[in-house]
């Protein structure tokens, strides 16, 4: 027997991150609920292209975000690494997960596009993504090409419980 159509959980997740994105602020805690205690950092959102591409590390003033299989980390405290003129600023303000797993900042590398990839680079991606990214830096949102297609429609291949940061007993 098939499993319910990915699309049918997909579409209320999405709309409840949409609206925790643009909502304002949280409605009062109904009585005697107690709210959940936040978690420490920024809160995770969802970035376009466009949000992404102002983080980059050009102003003294902002944080500096690059992504990485979709997420994105703040490398503000890497600001050495990061920062305006430094050694990794090409790979801030967009996806660059093809340049880390092939370990380029050739322009044409600087992409979430893994099409073509070795098993080799794929592996070091993982190792990277996980015994850099995920160990050093904090998280601060997720690309939306990670959870939506070009056009707008739900990515099927999202799966919220392989999220970071998302643990399901924690969401229902």
């Amino acid at each position: 027997m098939a499993g319910p159509a990915p699309a049918r959980w997909l579409r209320p997740l999405i709309a409840l991150a949409l609206a925790l994105v643009l909502a304002p602020e949280l409605p009062p805690v109904q009585a005697g609920l107690a709210p959940r205690p936040a978690e420490p950092g920024p809160p995770v959102r969802l970035f376009t292209e466009e949000e992404l591409a102002r983080f980059g590390g050009e102003e003294e003033d902002q944080p500096i975000y690059m992504a990485v299989k979709g997420v994105v980390f703040d490398v503000t405290s890497g600001k050495e690494f990061y920062g305006r003129g430094a050694p990794y600023n090409a790979l801030t303000g967009k996806d660059s997960t093809r340049g880390v797993a092939k370990m380029s900042l050739d322009p044409a590398d600087l992409t979430h596009d893994t099409t073509g990839l070795t098993a080799e680079e794929l592996k070091s991606l993982d190792d990277i993504f996980t015994r850099v990214y995920k160990a050093k830096y904090p998280i601060v949102g997720y690309t939306a090409r990670r959870i939506l297609n070009e056009d707008g429609s739900p990515n099927l291949d999202f799966k919220p419980e392989d999220q970071p940061h998302f643990d399901i007993k924690d969401e229902f």
